[in-house]
């Protein structure tokens, strides 16, 4: 049976608004009409890379026939792309909600693709961010209507596109501006990870989860190496301090406003890697050392996190976090020290060894978690 609903019929009863006599009909009735699980994810998994395939061997017709097309006929093909999928979605809706799901997901991702051939067809030389924006707003119109994970991921990953192009627009001349997008996706990227809750665990909490997991670990690399100490100045090359602090501000603000709406008085620990991410820029750049310590700092506060909050997953890449940090460490300072046998050497035991450590730590606090959550 689905955690989700389970949780929050536990809570209701809890809480004494459904009594035990029709707690038991709810189980029995979701059972009853519950679908195997072990055709679930077969499905799932055919349809979403059915639906990636479809989208992807479209856009390979258009593009080989675009050159042989009229200025009107390419119209219609975007009209096509961006309607056709939106269109049987609907019509399966009522009968099969994943391929609904999935179809409406590739309409809107086709939604972008319109925008900007539209762009191309008409030769229109405009504000490039614009078509993201717009992009944006017809995931934002697809989440309104449809409630979907599909559309709020899309939302969640071209909302932030949108402005972290503005800004990349509006400061492309000044050297190193993009550190402060680098940063504040990586605070977002926190906000998305830590959305999942022990008694919250939404579909659409779930994407955002997923979103933020895979993008933590590269935006906490290219945060703290592209840190932007020596980049504030008032010379012609520099990053001006009023256009930097407005920049660097909302890149803060905004996913703390976020955290704060999805985890309520929780959001404070997102707060504190708002802090960790603000004394990034105090690590001197000729250090080779103190990143990997900040690394380091970030996957124990991570792990952590999810042992306060019994969230095995974000135990499971802090571990992830703290063994690359190891092995970068290994790589940048001690490896090209050692002569190529000892260097080889070396690595073949830090892999064992390590990867023994870890597991056994990670089994250790994963079994704890999961001791207290029963």
């Amino acid at each position: 049976m689905s955690d989700s609903w389970r949780s929050i019929l536990e809570r209701w009863s809890n809480a004494g608004l459904v009594d035990a006599a029709t707690a038991v009909r709810i189980r029995a009735f979701e059972a009853s009409h519950e679908e195997p699980r072990q055709f679930r994810w077969p499905i799932l998994i055919a349809i979403g890379f059915g639906a990636l395939m479809l989208g992807a061997g479209v856009l390979l017709f258009v593009s080989a026939h675009w050159d042989e097309l009229s200025p009107t006929g390419r119209f219609s093909v975007v009209l096509l792309l961006v309607t056709a999928f939106h269109v049987v979605g609907a019509v399966v809706s009522q009968r099969f909600s994943a391929f609904a799901i999935a179809m409406h997901g590739v309409g809107t991702e086709a939604l972008g693709a319109g925008i900007f051939l539209s762009g191309q067809i008409f030769n229109l030389q405009e504000h490039w961010p614009g078509g993201i924006m717009l992009w944006a707003l017809g995931a934002w119109l697809g989440w309104w209507l449809l409630r979907d994970w599909v559309q709020a991921g899309l939302v969640a990953i071209l909302t932030p596109a949108w402005l972290a192009s503005e800004w990349i627009e509006a400061t492309h001349h000044f050297p190193m501006a993009d550190t402060v997008v680098a940063q504040g996706l990586f605070l977002l990227s926190i906000t998305y990870f830590t959305a999942l809750a022990t008694n919250n665990r939404e579909t659409v909490r779930r994407a955002l989860g997923w979103i933020g997991g895979i993008a933590l670990i590269p935006t906490a690399i290219v945060a703290v190496e592209s840190r932007i100490d020596q980049y504030w100045g008032t010379g012609d090359l520099r990053l001006p301090i009023h256009l930097g602090v407005f920049g660097y501000g909302l890149g803060l603000i905004l996913p703390l406003l976020l955290a704060f709406w999805l985890r309520g008085k929780a959001f404070w620990m997102n707060g504190v890697a708002a802090i960790w991410i603000v004394t990034i820029n105090l690590i001197p750049r000729g250090s080779s050392v103190l990143p990997y310590a900040w690394y380091a700092v970030a996957s124990l506060a991570l792990i952590a996190w999810g042992v306060k909050e019994l969230r095995r997953e974000r135990i499971n890449l802090g571990i992830v976090g703290f063994g690359l940090t190891i092995l970068g460490f290994y790589f940048s300072n001690v490896m090209d020290k050692l002569g190529r046998s000892a260097s080889l050497i070396g690595l073949g035991l830090l892999f064992l060894v390590m990867g023994w450590a870890l597991e056994r730590t990670r089994r250790k606090l994963v079994a704890r978690v999961k001791g207290v959550a029963a």
